[in-house]
């Protein structure tokens, strides 16, 4: 299984925001760089079998974004284990029950995708990861999907997702 970890665009600034922090959107810049990342991974044949994101509207935006452009045909599902206070061990169930040969693509926010990859790659958490405003990284398994058993394809900032197009 592949798992791209992708977390969502640049959002209105949480001090400008007088309503929910839920429904916190995406601006026009960040909408505009989203679509440029999603170009980027369309580019390196990113063809996600599933698609997994934080019920946050700034995740859903950028999950809408990037199924367009890279013409997903998965419905979008809500995950509630992708919230970013959520823990990243309640991920590893959900990920376990999807095929081997799936890419399943988990859009969410930060410490959370970074804490995730963590334990991913390593088995437990490590500081210093942490992944940029529309930036990602794909993560293997071979077999099932376990804690300390992914291997790190690549992991890349938004300019240089932008940068593939």
């Amino acid at each position: 299984m592949n798992c791209l970890l992708l977390r969502h665009g640049i959002a209105v600034n949480p001090e400008e925001w007088d309503r929910s922090e839920g429904e916190r959107p995406l601006t026009k810049e960040g909408i505009a760089k989203t679509e440029q990342v999603a170009a980027g991974l369309k580019r390196i044949g990113m063809k996600p079998t599933h698609l997994l994101c934080s019920p946050l509207i700034r995740t859903q935006q950028t999950a809408e974004i990037t199924k367009k452009t890279l013409q997903i045909k998965a419905t979008i599902q809500l995950c509630p284990e992708l919230v970013y206070d959520q823990s990243p061990m309640r991920l590893f169930p959900i990920l376990q029950g999807y095929p081997h040969d799936a890419v399943v693509m988990c859009v969410g926010h930060e410490p959370h995708l970074g804490q995730t990859a963590a334990l991913m790659i390593f088995g437990k958490n490590s500081s210093g990861f942490a992944v940029k405003k529309a930036g990602g990284c794909l993560i293997s398994f071979e077999g099932k999907v376990e804690i300390g058993r992914g291997y790190l394809e690549w992991w890349m900032a938004p300019a240089q997702l932008r940068a593939l197009r």
